[in-house]
């Protein structure tokens, strides 16, 4: 059985898609001699107070914060939203 090309649904972009475990690898390989030289470089800009420098830091280092997004209510405190019932007091 001859299976169908499924490149023509993303385009045709033969590169499209994750890399390979392989080509990671590989990449790793070449940056790993440069991981001093990179670490020397960020402690520099962050000795010298770059901001973009402290911001990756602490992003790494403890996580991005959550990004919260309120598109409902415009900020505003959303109450009796929904009719509970009669008698039903939701503040209660």
């Amino acid at each position: 059985m001859i299976m169908e090309d499924r490149r023509k649904n993303n385009g045709g972009n033969k590169n499209a898609g994750r890399k390979s475990r392989s080509e990671e690898q590989n990449l790793i390989q070449k940056l790993s001699p440069l991981e001093a030289s990179a670490f020397t470089q960020l402690s520099l800009a962050i000795d010298s107070g770059k901001d973009w420098a402290i911001k990756m830091f602490f992003e790494y280092y403890f996580g991005k914060p959550k990004q919260q997004m309120d598109v409902t209510s415009m900020g505003e405190k959303l109450t009796n939203i929904i009719n509970l019932g009669a008698g039903i007091d939701p503040e209660k």
